[in-house]
């Protein structure tokens, strides 16, 4: 049986409708105030700079007392201060796109157009103190690739760290040369996204490890020297499952976390710009579905080996009903293992029996409502200052306003949701939502105090 074509999106069409084709001519930029983010003092700690780090990976991680406030501060006080406070927008994790340009091209990646300028000083520093203003102290800087410009991203981690943001940055590690990684270190850079889909590079899937080796263990060896956390993000393609596999076994030997994503076609229809949705090797079609079953297994079994890992199991294994619910195909004619050759019978109704998936009365596969806190505890920042919910919605022309004004309707965003959520797999909302329970916090934080005296790395919510 053929393979279907890629959808152009794979949200309802009216939600899409709605998001896309909005009667306004869209969200306005922010306008300039004229206001600039000061000169960052470096080295501020001469003494960790000319610390090279231990050439043998530790067996055990640290944490200095202000290390472990400086998390307490960006994820703890902040959680409880949205349970107290009135209204709905409080949030805990916001994530500014630095640039929208990117110097790579991974052919599954709409997250970029380098027509879109970047980022200014002034919108940079507004956002920063809107954001303090409303109680969040998680800053994710992103893109594109957020270090095109790597004086401009010293600025923005010196400023944001020094108003006590947890600050994360999510690279290709390709421009992270050791310079650059001193001196984001030095300005206090909490955590960094290491995004590597190949062991060497493709032509679909340039963000490898080879030509980015050096850089990542020169900031392998200096996390321990600045206080920072390196974790691995994979995106499980059609075309790279032996490259996940050795990724994440190089991480483990490293003591350094990984994050699995299942890769998407876009949510919403993207422009011109995005010129890889047909003829795609890194989509996954059904025939791949048993070679994705046994990947995703394998990862299972190094997650309950104590492979420390972002991803929960259930997670992990709803990633297996994900590629069948997004293919649009009758499933009952493949069966579980993808190529007619496993399970026979009822696959549709085996798979609403999956933790997390349900079927509605015509039949369809969506995920159960997850809680997702887009547009309440998450937000992001484009590069013109405005704002939108989450990553997928970065493309929308729905008006959500701006640092100035922001517009976040909670009743619009609800019904949004309410559809949304059944075809997102977005990995930091599900966590986000996951865990926006007091239940759950206190016990975690009970759980790192008592029995890993505060010497753990990232590991799920959930573990």
């Amino acid at each position: 049986m053929a393979s279907p074509a890629p959808a152009k999106f794979r949200i309802d069409v009216d939600i899409h409708n709605l998001l896309m084709n909005s009667a306004s001519s869209g969200p306005k930029p922010a306008e300039a105030k004229g206001v600039s983010l000061p000169e960052p003092v470096f080295p501020q700690y001469p003494e960790l700079l000319q610390d090279p780090g231990p050439e043998i990976t530790p067996t055990s991680r640290d944490w200095t007392y202000q290390q472990v406030w400086r998390k307490v501060r960006g994820w703890l006080l902040p959680y409880m201060r949205s349970r107290v406070m009135p209204g709905e927008f409080h949030p805990i994790t916001a994530y500014l796109f630095l640039d929208y340009k990117c110097n790579l091209d991974c052919w599954y990646c709409w997250a970029f157009n380098n027509k879109v300028k970047g980022m200014t000083e002034d919108v940079a520093r507004r956002s920063i103190d809107w954001l303090h203003d409303r109680g969040c102290r998680v800053l994710g800087l992103m893109g594109g690739e957020p270090l095109l410009r790597p004086q401009f991203a010293h600025k923005v981690v010196y400023y944001a760290a020094k108003k006590g943001f947890w600050i994360y940055v999510g690279t290709n590690g390709r421009l992270l040369r050791p310079e650059v990684a001193d001196r984001l270190g030095d300005a206090g850079v909490a955590v960094y996204n290491f995004a590597l889909d190949s062991w060497d590079e493709k032509p679909s899937l340039p963000k490898a490890f080879v030509p980015a080796q050096k850089n990542l263990e020169y900031l392998i060896r200096k996390q321990y020297v600045y206080g920072y956390m390196v974790f691995f993000n994979l995106n499980i393609c059609r075309n790279n499952h032996e490259d996940v596999r050795r990724i994440t076994e190089y991480a483990h030997a490293h003591r350094l976390a990984t994050d699995y994503h299942i890769n998407e076609t876009p949510m919403l229809e993207q422009d011109e710009h995005f010129k890889h949705l047909s003829e795609n090797p890194t989509y996954i079609r059904p025939e791949d579905w048993p070679s994705v079953d046994a990947l995703v297994d394998w990862i299972i079994e190094k997650n309950k080996a104590g492979y420390q890992m972002v991803n929960s199991v259930q997670r992990l294994q709803e990633m297996k009903a994900f590629i069948r619910m997004s293919s649009g195909l009758d499933l009952n004619k493949y069966g579980w293992n993808g190529d007619g050759t496993g399970t026979n019978g009822n696959v549709t109704g085996m798979l609403a029996h999956t933790p997390g998936i349900a079927q509605d009365a015509n039949g369809e596969l969506h995920f159960t409502e997850w809680n997702c806190r887009a547009g309440q505890n998450n937000v992001i920042i484009r590069t013109d200052g405005t704002v939108a919910p989450c990553f997928p919605m970065y493309p929308s022309s729905f008006d959500w306003g701006n640092i100035d004004e922001p517009k976040f309707d909670q009743e619009q965003l609800t019904g949004m949701k309410h559809t949304c959520q059944r075809h997102c797999f977005s990995t930091l909302n599900h966590n986000l939502g996951y865990c926006y329970n007091d239940a759950r916090v206190f016990k975690w934080v009970w759980k790192q105090i008592v029995t890993n005296r505060m010497k753990g790395g990232a590991r799920s919510f959930e573990d």
